[in-house]
């Protein structure tokens, strides 16, 4: 376990490897990320499968990981230091 701070805040959290990760709500998860912003990837040339791919590759190559906060009870990707 590791502590992740924000300012203000203090979260503890866990890395939950994607791998045990059911591949449905993996990639709900990655959808729900991705879109957060309200950003409408086709204007530049990207669908929303292209974007939950790129980000399945950065999880693969340990880019970013998922991290499950403790308190708040929910999951994140966050990069990898």
């Amino acid at each position: 376990m590791h502590k992740e701070n924000n300012p203000g805040q203090s979260e503890e959290g866990v890395e939950v490897p994607y791998q045990q990760i059911d591949p449905n709500t993996l990639r709900r998860m990655i959808q729900e990320f991705v879109t957060r912003d309200g950003s409408d990837w086709a204007e530049v040339g990207c669908t929303l499968d292209n974007k939950v791919e790129q980000i399945l590759q950065q999880l693969k190559n340990k880019r970013i990981k998922v991290v499950f906060d403790l308190k708040s009870q929910t999951a994140n990707l966050v990069p990898c230091p």
